[in-house]
């Protein structure tokens, strides 16, 4: 029996009704383009934080906190989606993340501006990303 034979049939029978199916490249890869628009947004703004940008710091004020946690929200950010980005850590990154976003939509809503959808739609697209490349989290969802 070839050795390819062999890790055939190792790899059927580790097949279980808990093994995730394979994930259509397509998918994979869109899951990927998702991801790869909404990490540099997510990164360019936690930098923009961490640099204590003008506009960054005139920007928390108007929103009605103090000019001190700008380089927290940088860090935080930033945490937040380097987490989300590497493969390992990416469901936990996902998670905070939706912390942080949830954060920013009740500033929006508490201030009644529209721009809440923003971040609304940037969480969803984060998932949404992270559920077409990531089979775990497939797993996650289909039990």
């Amino acid at each position: 029996m070839s050795s390819r034979a062999i890790i055939g049939n190792i790899a059927e029978a580790n097949l279980t009704e808990d093994t995730p199916a394979a994930i259509p490249t397509k998918s994979v890869w869109t899951g990927r383009i998702i991801t790869g628009l909404v990490v540099p947004f997510l990164l360019v703004d936690a930098v923009g934080h961490l640099v204590k940008a003008e506009a960054y710091i005139e920007a928390t004020v108007e929103l009605g906190y103090s000019a001190d946690i700008v380089v927290w929200l940088g860090i935080t950010l930033l945490v937040c989606t380097l987490l989300y980005a590497i493969p390992r850590t990416s469901i936990l990154g996902g998670i905070l993340l939706t912390g942080y976003l949830g954060g920013a939509t009740a500033t929006q809503v508490r201030l009644e501006e529209p721009a809440f959808l923003f971040s609304v739609v940037l969480g969803v697209l984060a998932w949404a990303g992270l559920y077409l490349r990531d089979h775990r989290l497939r797993a996650i969802l289909a039990k």
